[in-house]
């Protein structure tokens, strides 16, 4: 009974982990197709089917070639082979036999010989239409054909034994390729958009919101949890009520401000209006209300002042609130674009931010996806990373919500 149970409890926990992996498969793939193609050559973005990892031609150096030339597969005598392309764009003519004009041979142009000369070349209607008469070798003899099409092909020579060539048409040939990661696409976007620079102005401007709001929203919390003065409660509702206050209607006398100040164009401008959050005010206020009033009582008969009840008390009690708070603000000042793309300058690279420098490189780099996914990788990283390390503080936040409610 017990190994039947444990079996059946395996079989379960195992088809649980296999959809949860699907699922989770399927949530990856975007990103992790985004950083394999950072990694990829521009023509290689563009390879039809598209491709997870990266790969580059084979190239090999041939005597009389000034630089490298691909290798290709190509068909000689039945078999697949790997010839080097050695010369693109053959002028290849289509021709055929006057009586069966479904039998076609592919001859390069100056294989073929006018019949009676270019100047009296013969001719012969065929479907109403006047065909110039050539001639060419089919299987050694001389055979006279008409030419029905015209077409460009790629020369290939065996690199063991230049005597072995073939021709056929380069676009359709499927070229030898390696797997290839290019690490200097991000030295290329850095070098392109001053990447370098945004990424620190980035950090900057969101280390400054989250600990701005972080000391604003414990000071104003624990005020409106613990102190009381007149208008305490309806205060704290019409604070807490702006948050109801569409964004785009604070644009224009948030810019009028920042004209007044003289903070347009600067970094001052992305941070000092963030650090006040209503949001993160109205969090740590619940959270403050939830720790006993006894503790505080007796810290203050000890003769503990309220900084040093908030600092050693409060505080080291709200790690998951902080946790909480430390999260939502720092994904939204390392995201925020339209604020900086408002009250920042395009041409002035010095103060962009990444999403600002994003935004620009997606039309310099419009033929290159790969720098632009690249760019992106850029900006997606940091944040991946902090929330992997900090993943325990944020689960914690989280089951602690869920057991205080």
């Amino acid at each position: 009974m017990i190994k039947s149970y444990s079996f059946s409890q395996f079989l379960k926990n195992s088809a649980v982990y296999l959809i949860l992996s699907v699922f989770a498969f399927f949530m990856l793939f975007p990103f992790l197709f985004m950083l394999a193609t950072s990694f990829k050559t521009p023509k290689d973005t563009f390879n039809y089917p598209p491709r997870l990892l990266p790969r580059d031609a084979v190239t090999i150096e041939l005597e009389g070639q000034e630089e490298p030339v691909p290798l290709y597969f190509v068909d000689y005598e039945g078999q697949q082979e790997e010839f080097a392309l050695v010369q693109e764009g053959v002028r290849i003519g289509v021709f055929a036999s006057p009586d069966n004009l479904d039998e076609t041979f592919d001859r390069p142009i100056t294989e073929a010989t006018a019949v009676g000369g270019f100047v009296n070349q013969e001719k012969i209607e065929i479907n109403g239409e006047e065909l110039p008469v050539w001639e060419i070798e089919v299987d050694g003899e001389p055979v006279e054909v008409v030419q029905v099409g015209q077409t460009a092909f790629g020369r290939f020579i065996d690199p063991e034994n230049p005597e072995r060539e073939v021709l056929q048409n380069a676009r359709l040939s499927t070229p030898v390729e390696t797997f290839g990661f290019h690490p200097s696409n991000y030295e290329d976007v850095i070098d392109l958009q001053n990447m370098d620079r945004s990424l620190t102005n980035t950090i900057l401007v969101t280390l400054g919101v989250v600990f701005g709001v972080l000391f604003t929203s414990v000071l104003g919390g624990y005020a409106f949890a613990r102190l009381k003065f007149p208008g305490r409660d309806q205060l704290f509702v019409v604070y807490l009520g702006t948050i109801m206050i569409p964004f785009v209607v604070l644009i224009t006398p948030m810019y009028q401000l920042m004209v007044w100040i003289g903070w347009v164009d600067k970094i001052a401008s992305l941070i000092f209006p963030w650090i006040f959050s209503a949001y993160g005010t109205f969090l740590m206020r619940q959270f403050f209300i939830t720790i006993p009033k006894e503790v505080e009582e007796a810290a203050l008969i000890d003769g503990a002042s309220r900084l040093q009840i908030l600092t050693r008390i409060f505080l080291p009690a709200s790690t998951p609130a902080l946790a909480t708070l430390t999260t939502f603000m720092f994904l939204y000042a390392w995201n925020s674009f339209f604020w900086p793309l408002v009250v920042i300058n395009t041409g002035n690279y010095q103060n962009h931010v990444l999403t600002l420098s994003l935004n620009v490189l997606r039309g310099r780099a419009s033929d290159s996806p790969n720098l632009i996914l690249a760019g992106a990788a850029i900006a997606i990283l940091p944040p991946m990373i902090i929330f992997i390390l900090g993943q325990r503080f944020f689960v914690e936040s989280a089951t602690s919500s869920a057991v205080k409610g």
